[in-house]
């Protein structure tokens, strides 16, 4: 849909956005486990048969073009194409990168997640009534549906590159991008468990009562672990929205592809992976200490 709506053809990125949730939509009719045979073997008529792979060429990229420069600086000068181990130009070069790019990545990227974890947050809580059988009626359920549905399936890249147009380059569109994502994913996980519960007899009859006083602590320990569970996620959504012009690692890793430095690629991925692994390990020894579980709240006779 890029390539259209930065042309201004806006009108056929419309179609193309719809076209997505026909497909998203019809996706129980179609993808069918005794189907999928036949999908794998469509794929090989439809796939592109000018596409040719050359193994030395893979070979060169994995053995040789993601090594660090300092080591393969005099092989491509002279070209030998010979690796040596200067530890000491090895050492800056990395401690370089580190500076240049992947702390101010790092630091962009923990800044984006941490306002987008709270701003997912909101949204469920405020989303989650408008499709729980306890708040709204039948018809108001089924349009929320619809609205939760439009949002979460579609991707947070084309809600971020959506509200650029809106709003211009900044973190503002990826905070709304990710936020509603990720939001209407746990507001509808939050209403189904909502669904599950069964009202005491003395429950409050008023909708705003029930809200705060009945349903919201009944599963607010499965909201805060869907929350935690999808917090690595939305880490990693904040950092590849960083091809969209914010300062994320995803912004550094894009330009080091843009020119075409695999070696700089290859460690601001695994600084991105070892920051997502932290990430994970934290939300893991949160929901431990909480005693937090994603699986789904008992019925409550």
């Amino acid at each position: 849909m890029k390539p259209h709506s930065g042309e201004g053809l806006y009108s056929e990125a419309a179609v193309l956005l719809y076209a997505f949730y026909l497909l998203i939509a019809s996706l129980r009719y179609w993808l069918k486990p005794k189907l999928i045979p036949f999908y794998i073997l469509l794929t090989f008529t439809l796939i592109n048969k000018n596409t040719r792979l050359a193994w030395k060429n893979i070979t060169r990229f994995f053995t040789y073009e993601i090594l660090p420069w300092p080591m393969r600086r005099e092989g491509v000068l002279d070209g030998s194409n010979t690796v040596s181990l200067p530890l000491d130009h090895l050492w800056t070069w990395v401690m370089d990168r580190f500076a240049e790019q992947a702390l101010p990545g790092i630091f962009h990227t923990l800044i984006l997640t941490q306002i987008v974890l709270v701003g997912a947050g909101i949204v469920t809580l405020i989303a989650f009534p408008f499709i729980s059988r306890h708040f709204t009626s039948p018809i108001t359920s089924r349009l929320s549906h619809f609205a939760l549905i439009v949002l979460r399936t579609t991707p947070e890249y084309i809600l971020a590159y959506l509200f650029i147009q809106l709003w211009g380059p900044s973190m503002l569109p990826a905070i709304f991008a990710i936020a509603l994502h990720n939001g209407t994913i746990l507001a509808y996980l939050s209403g189904q468990n909502a669904d599950r519960i069964r009202l005491r007899l003395d429950a409050p009859l008023r909708r705003l009562d029930r809200y705060f006083f009945e349903i919201l602590p009944r599963i607010y320990g499965q909201f805060l672990a869907f929350l935690f569970y999808r917090w690595e996620i939305m880490m990693r959504e904040s950092a590849i929205l960083g091809i969209l012009g914010i300062y994320t690692l995803g912004f550094f890793l894009d330009s080091a592809i843009a020119d075409d430095k695999m070696d700089q690629v290859i460690l601001l991925i695994l600084i991105t992976a070892l920051l997502n692994m932290g990430i994970d390990t934290i939300s893991q020894h949160v929901r431990k200490r909480l005693h937090l579980s994603v699986g789904a709240v008992k019925t409550i006779e």
